[in-house]
């Protein structure tokens, strides 16, 4: 399974907001919350949510003409986006995999 060694670490941002993010093995961000979280518990629920079938998956071009993607819960709200761009959307989709994403 793509990601399996990754580790999520949890720290607050300049704001006092805490936030997640992933890391691959060799130390490259990978996925990372997409707002800051007043409590701690609610950013590790956020951290810890699984694939969910409601939720919505988009694939995008940013302004640089790189692919991202974001994951949006019933309600909306973004729960999850790319921290980074990728040339090639197949690369986008990898990494949206590692974060719960299925074709």
């Amino acid at each position: 399974m793509a990601g399996e060694d990754d580790k999520f670490e949890v720290y607050q941002d300049k704001r006092g907001e805490y936030r997640w993010r992933r890391k691959a093995s060799n130390g490259q961000i990978v996925g990372a919350s997409s707002e800051g979280y007043t409590k701690k518990a609610d950013c590790e629920a956020n951290m810890k949510r699984g694939p969910n079938p409601k939720d919505k998956w988009e694939f995008y071009k940013d302004k640089k003409g790189e692919h991202r993607w974001r994951r949006k819960a019933v309600n909306g709200n973004i729960i999850g986006a790319s921290s980074e761009g990728y040339k090639k959307k197949g690369d986008a989709e990898a990494n949206a995999a590692r974060q719960g994403y299925t074709a």
